[in-house]
């Protein structure tokens, strides 16, 4: 890949919240040990260089805030706001799947084509999507945006894998949604790989635990091997979605508040 196609890619933290094992882990008693606390970290994604600037996931709205009893420290849009980034002048967002905290806040990108799995795009908005155990996952204001969205032809489907821009591509791996995606973004040093929510926190891929929300249980074993793999390749670091360690496993990358680098600064 040409130098010029790196990417400096950030983790931008919008919110925190208090959690425990028992809580984040499917059937956590199984593996009988004691319970503690974990937190949740809630995180955007920003991968740029000279020529472009692609956002990967949109955080909650303050609407479903609202509804959820939830105060994000900090909008997203402000957030990225902060990195100097105008998410009206944004031209790619990747959505990776279709919960409320990661496709909140579309309406704020007018110009930008939106890419999701197609697996993904036709579940929620079909009729499992309103389905109670899957329901509460999910904003039907968020769903009916991703449909005017499609409706206004900025809407990308894809299945498999697919390449939106040189140096990012996005692979669908399913299991914690139907249509699940990671984003694999080359970076000076090598490649970073946006989990979102395909893994949550590091131990999920360390220890072979579950997270509680599955769609499809063996798919989401599946992707733990995926990703495995991925993180095999020399240069290659993950990016958990949720888990707080993103904040230490980077060292020295921080901005002492809610963005890290997760890769280098793209070369000028």
């Amino acid at each position: 890949m040409a130098t010029s196609e790196a990417y400096e890619v950030l983790a931008v933290r919008y919110w925190s919240r208090p959690a425990t094992r028992s809580e984040v882990y499917l059937n956590f008693r199984l593996y009988g040990e004691p319970d503690a606390e974990i937190g949740m970290d809630y995180f955007l994604w920003v991968a740029r260089n000279p020529r472009r600037t692609i956002v990967v996931d949109t955080g909650f709205s303050a609407a479903a805030a609202g509804r959820r009893g939830l105060a994000a420290a900090i909008a997203p849009a402000a957030a990225l706001a902060g990195l100097g980034i105008d998410p009206a002048a944004v031209t790619q967002v990747v959505a990776t799947h279709g919960h409320y905290d990661h496709v909140g806040n579309l309406r704020d990108f007018p110009a930008a084509e939106v890419i999701m799995a197609r697996r993904e795009y036709e579940f929620w908005t079909g009729p499992l999507g309103s389905r109670g155990q899957f329901a509460w996952t999910a904003e039907p204001e968020d769903i009916s945006q991703l449909q005017r969205i499609q409706a206004e032809g900025r809407l990308t489907l894809f299945d498999g894998d697919h390449a939106p821009a040189p140096g990012l591509e996005l692979i669908e791996v399913g299991g914690h949604t139907p249509g699940q995606a990671v984003a694999a973004v080359t970076t000076a040093g090598g490649c970073a790989v946006i989990a979102s929510d395909a893994v949550h926190y590091y131990e999920e891929l360390e220890r072979d635990w579950a997270f509680a929300v599955a769609a499809d249980l063996p798919q989401l074993y599946r992707a733990y091997d995926r990703l495995r793999e991925l993180a095999a390749q020399a240069g290659t670091e993950i990016v958990a979605g949720h888990d707080p360690q993103v904040f230490t496993r980077f060292p020295g990358r921080g901005d002492g508040g809610h963005v890290v680098r997760i890769g280098g600064a793209a070369a000028q």
